[in-house]
């Protein structure tokens, strides 16, 4: 006997009631059928009007059944570290500033600026602010000496101190330089603590940067003070890569017992990074008008300065660098490590800033006997550049030098410049 299907309402309802039942259908299926919704929430159960007022209580919803249908689209997948070269451009972050020596990212989102004639300088949500945060009353801003390294504190967020480097007249009239821990308070600087001073100055070769390392040491790169053999000398501070406790105090673990001297013969290193991963320390150095250096500083190390230039004399045990300039001149300033995922093509790299060179250079250094690979990014187009940065957010920021009396200032001249990824 064959089936058929009946047309016949089920018992108990109305007419009225299956109009209903195929209106809510015909809506039903038109909604399934739409475009423009292709997410989660496409085609779920909804209680139906009479069972929400007659069961006022809160329940758990049941869970969205997405339709399996070919215009259903899957939810967007979260957004990954681009993996090749990313395209970019440079910019103008800050203008207007004199001579800026180093610049420091506060976990609050302020970045502090150094300027060689003895301010510090503070960015706040983007803009410049006119009045300094300090000026520093003993600071003899002579030739290339004046107020030049900042550091933080790995635990600034809770002890806010902020540590300076700079030249200041000694008795008699000399120059020196030293290290001062102040505390930061509400964009003031307060409580000075003198951590190092004596440190041999002179109208040039002051070096300055300071940086604390994985191991939580403050680090401080200081000049040959134009006295080339001093560098030699493991007594004199001079020309020299100093290692000490953040209150000053030598580490017992120093390789010259009761010195601050972690590595010698220096000429004028301006740059300090530590490679992610490996910890190992690099510094630049110049040269003179030649030879300028990346080195890789080993513990109670002698760089050879001025019985070697570069890899240049007789190598009688020194430690040659990493790379050299040869005959050209880069005047390497600044550096750093590119950390972040942001330029992919630069992540583990070695940046640094040449002041006569004016160029951004990217050091490869691949390890396990391969030659480093040398590249330029930027090169003459906005003149001597002091140092690099990488910030928190994954830019790169360069300051520029043209104010120093040996560059050519354009009208914004100093310049904090940032690259960004090409819009």
């Amino acid at each position: 006997m064959s089936q058929t299907h009946s047309h016949h309402a089920r018992p108990g309802l109305s007419p009225l009631t299956v109009t209903a039942l195929l209106l809510v259908l015909m809506l039903a299926i038109a909604c399934g059928s739409s475009r423009a919704t292709a997410t989660t929430e496409a085609v779920v159960s909804v209680p139906t009007v009479t069972e929400a007022t007659t069961n006022p209580t809160p329940t758990t919803p049941a869970t969205p059944t997405v339709a399996s249908t070919a215009t259903s689209v899957a939810p967007p997948e979260a957004s990954v570290a681009p993996t090749g070269p990313v395209a970019w451009t440079v910019e103008t972050f800050a203008s207007g500033l004199e001579v800026p020596w180093e610049m420091r990212f506060l976990p609050d989102g302020r970045i502090f600026v150094t300027e060689r004639p003895g301010r510090v300088r503070v960015i706040e949500n983007g803009q410049l602010r006119p009045e300094p945060v300090a000026t520093m009353p003993d600071v003899e801003p002579i030739g290339e000496g004046g107020l030049l390294g900042m550091a933080l504190h790995p635990d600034f967020a809770n002890n806010h101190w902020i540590y300076f480097y700079y030249t200041y007249q000694l008795d008699g009239g000399s120059i020196g330089n030293k290290v001062v821990r102040y505390t930061e308070t509400n964009n003031t600087l307060i409580d000075p603590v003198l951590i190092l001073d004596g440190i041999p100055g002179a109208e040039i070769h002051n070096a300055g940067r300071l940086g604390f390392g994985p191991d939580g040491k403050l680090y401080i790169t200081t000049g040959d003070a134009s006295w080339p053999e001093i560098a030699q000398d493991t007594g004199s501070l001079a020309g020299k890569i100093l290692r000490l406790n953040d209150d000053g105090s030598i580490p017992p673990d120093n390789p010259f017992p009761g010195s601050p001297v972690y590595s010698y013969g220096h000429r004028n290193p301006e740059g300090l990074a530590w490679e992610p991963g490996t910890n190992a320390l690099y510094a630049t150095e110049h040269g003179p008008t030649a030879h300028d250096e990346v080195n890789l500083i080993q513990p109670g190390a002698n760089y050879g300065w001025p019985i070697m230039q570069g890899n240049e004399g007789p190598n009688d045990g020194f430690t040659p660098p990493v790379i050299e300039s040869g005959t050209d001149t880069w005047a390497p300033a600044g550096a750093t490590f590119v950390q972040g995922s942001t330029f992919p093509q630069w992540t583990g790299s070695l940046l640094f800033g040449s002041l006569r060179g004016a160029t951004l250079w990217r050091l490869d250094i691949p390890g396990g006997g391969s030659p480093p690979n040398l590249e330029a990014i930027i090169s003459g187009d906005y003149g001597r550049l002091r140092n690099v940065v990488e910030g928190p957010d994954g830019y790169l920021y360069i300051l520029t030098s043209n104010r120093d009396r040996r560059g050519i200032p354009g009208p914004d001249d100093d310049r904090i410049l940032r690259i960004v990824p090409q819009p």
